[in-house]
C-alpha cells in the first residue's frame, strides 16, 4: 500500500527539478497526479514516466501567474479525478542579482508573479474545493532566501520567498479548524535545472557551490521530494501546520565565506 493511495494531488511546475521529483515520488505512493507546467516537453515527459511505472497522470499547461489558468488548473482536476486532496506550489523562477535600486518594474513584477502571487493563487482555487470534500493538504516551495541574505541572489527574489513563508503561516492560521494543513518547503542549494543554468556549464563554479555546504554537496531534487512526501502524508505529518520546514544540509546554522561569484 502506497502511503498517498486514492489522493489527488496538483503539482505545479512538475516537468522538471523539485516537481518532477516529487511527482514521479507520489506517483509511485499511489497518488493520481497532475503535471501543471508551463513548457509542455517537461510536464508530458513527467507524465509519460509515471504511465510508463504504472501510474496515473495528466498534464495541464498552465501559466501559475494568471488567475484564468490556475482555476482551469483546479477545474481540470477536480473533472478527470473527482477531487483535490493536495496541492504542490512548486513552481518558480529564480533570479540572480541586481542591487535592490537596478531592479526593473518588469523583473520585479515577474519574480513576484511567479514566486509569490502564483501560490496565492493556488490558495484561492484549491481551498474552496478542499473545504467542499472536508479538508486537504497545501504544500508550497519557499526557500532559505526567505529568511536569510544569500550573496548574488537578487531582492525580489528574497522578499517573494520571504511572502511565501507568511502566506503559509496566514493560510493555515484560517483554516486549521477546517481540516486543512498549509506548510512550506526551504530547501537550500541543491542542483537543478535552475542552478545547472546558473553555472552555464561552470563545472569550477558547481564544486565550489558543493564544497562550501556545511555537509559538503548540494541536495538532490530527491530530497526535496521526500520532505514534500512528508508533509503531505497524514500518517507523518497530521500535527504539523503552518511551518517552514528548512531541508538545506546544514547551510543556515553555519555562516560560510567566500561564496562563489559566477562572473
Amino acid at each position: 500500500m502506497g502511503r498517498l493511495d486514492g489522493k489527488v494531488a496538483i503539482v505545479t511546475g512538475g516537468g522538471s527539478g523539485f516537481g518532477k521529483a516529487t511527482s514521479l515520488l507520489w506517483a509511485k505512493e499511489g497518488a493520481k497526479v497532475v503535471i501543471a507546467d508551463w513548457v509542455a516537453e517537461g510536464g508530458e515527459a513527467t507524465v509519460k514516466e509515471i504511465k510508463d511505472a504504472g501510474g496515473e497522470a495528466t498534464f495541464v499547461k498552465v501559466d501559475v501567474s494568471k488567475p484564468k489558468d490556475v482555476r482551469m488548473m483546479v477545474k481540470t482536476t477536480v473533472d478527470t479525478y473527482g477531487k483535490l486532496d493536495i496541492l504542490y506550489n512548486n513552481a518558480g523562477v529564480g533570479v540572480v542579482g541586481n542591487l535592490v535600486t537596478e531592479i526593473t518594474e518588469e523583473q520585479w513584477n515577474r519574480c513576484v508573479g511567479i514566486n509569490l502571487t502564483a501560490v496565492w493563487l493556488g490558495m484561492k482555487y484549491a481551498i474552496p474545493e478542499m473545504l467542499r470534500q472536508g479538508g486537504g493538504v497545501i504544500i508550497s516551495t519557499a526557500s532559505i532566501c526567505g529568511f536569510t541574505v544569500s550573496p548574488g541572489v537578487s531582492a525580489e527574489y528574497n522578499a517573494a520567498k520571504a511572502g511565501v513563508i507568511m502566506l503559509t503561516k496566514t493560510a493555515a492560521a484560517d483554516f486549521a479548524e477546517q481540516n486543512i494543513r498549509v506548510n512550506c518547503i526551504c530547501p537550500g542549494h541543491c542542483l537543478t535545472p535552475m542552478v545547472e543554468k546558473w553555472a552555464s556549464g561552470n563545472e569550477e563554479a558547481l564544486n565550489e557551490v558543493h564544497r562550501r555546504q556545511l555537509i559538503g554537496r548540494m541536495g538532490r531534487p530527491e530530497e526535496i521530494a521526500q520532505a514534500a512526501l512528508f508533509l503531505a502524508c497524514d500518517e507523518t505529518s497530521s500535527f504539523i501546520t503552518g511551518e517552514a520546514l528548512v531541508v538545506d544540509g546544514g547551510h543556515t546554522i553555519v555562516a560560510r565565506k567566500g561564496y562563489i561569484n559566477k562572473k
